[in-house]
């Protein structure tokens, strides 16, 4: 107000001339600012071009560098790569070269020294002749065999007819008094008869009597008394042995047994030996079959073949009817009456209804 005030009354003093230049100044004053802030605006819109060209120029410069050192960089991991590359084709080459190499070697080898086929081929006939051999002869021994055991049933048989024969040798028959197996009727003796008069009877232990002997005391005869019998109490009691062998039997090494000494899984390393030594020595991987073996011509079963099918025995019934598979719709009927059996159990019969 102080600033207007005076403003005022300087303007009331002065001149026109001198007042028009002095609002020429107040409006050159008031557009000062504005003017300041346009310089300032352009001043840095300029510096800012030039900057941001001035970068771009830095990032062209440096895209450039990186990408003449990147190409660098992947031509020199290129030929590292490419040197790899032929280096394992090299080795897959010579690899599979000395593979086939090892392989017409062993081959070569294994024909001629190991798995020859022309010795196979001998041994296998020589295995073959000793195979017929070795059957004749068991053939044979098998029969022997079954002679000696039918001679030895034989020879049981008749020792158990002596036996009997010996035990029953008094139905035998004599001039006086036939026997039951010499019938007045027949016109020869029964085999048995002929057993009896060709065994002899058992005979019978006979007990010698013992002399009596002369007692001077008594002056008599009497018969031999026998031994007295050892007496019946506990046994007797006492060192027996040597007390040096006592001690060397209680102070003796130990001695192990055989489930201790061997190994717990013994039997199944014996018999992953076993297997390991017949899959080496043998032959084919066929399965063995004898030669004896006869190819015999498969059999059908009635209720497999037949025309009306077959009955599930034992998995749905025992019995199964099917009503439209029969020949005849009515049901069989039987001839003849079932015998009661049962019915005359405990009966008792006269001689005339027998």
């Amino acid at each position: 107000s102080f600033k207007m005030a005076t403003m005022v009354r300087l303007k009331k003093d002065v001149p026109p001339i001198v007042d028009e230049c002095y609002e020429r100044k107040n409006e050159a004053e008031a557009a000062r600012a504005n003017e300041f802030r346009a310089i300032v605006r352009i001043q840095a819109w300029f510096r800012g071009q030039r900057v941001r060209a001035y970068i771009r120029h830095l990032h062209k410069c440096a895209g450039f560098i990186q990408a003449r050192w990147r190409g660098y960089l992947g031509r020199i991991y290129y030929r590292i790569c490419v040197q790899n590359s032929v280096f394992i084709m090299k080795m897959n080459h010579y690899n599979a070269m000395a593979t086939k190499v090892q392989k017409i070697w062993r081959g070569y080898y294994t024909r001629k020294y190991i798995s020859n086929y022309y010795s196979r081929k001998r041994y296998l006939e020589g295995l073959q002749v000793k195979n017929e051999i070795v059957r004749n002869e068991l053939e044979e021994y098998a029969e022997q065999q079954e002679m000696i055991e039918q001679r030895k049933r034989e020879m049981a048989e008749k020792k158990l007819k002596d036996d009997h024969a010996a035990k029953t040798h008094y139905l035998v028959s004599t001039e006086v008094i036939p026997g039951i197996y010499n019938s007045p009727f027949l016109p020869y003796p029964s085999e048995k008869e002929y057993l009896l008069r060709s065994t002899r009877p058992r005979s019978h232990k006979i007990v010698e009597p013992k002399e009596p002997e002369f007692d001077a005391t008594s002056k008599s005869y009497s018969l031999p008394k026998h031994k007295p019998l050892p007496p019946i109490g506990p046994k007797p009691q006492g060192p027996f042995r040597d007390a040096a062998e006592v001690q060397a039997q209680r102070y003796k090494p130990f001695q192990p047994s055989l489930r201790v000494a061997t190994n717990y899984l013994s039997v199944e390393e014996a018999r992953e030996a076993m297997k390991a030594e017949e899959w080496v020595n043998r032959i084919n991987d066929n399965t063995f079959q004898p030669f004896s073996r006869r190819d015999r011509d498969y059999e059908p079963l009635l209720h497999t073949t037949s025309q009306f099918g077959h009955l599930p025995y034992g998995t749905n019934y025992f019995r199964e009817e099917k009503i439209d598979k029969h020949v005849v719709q009515q049901s069989f009927q039987s001839v003849v009456a079932p015998i009661p059996i049962l019915e005359k159990l405990n009966d008792t019969y006269s001689q005339g209804q027998v």
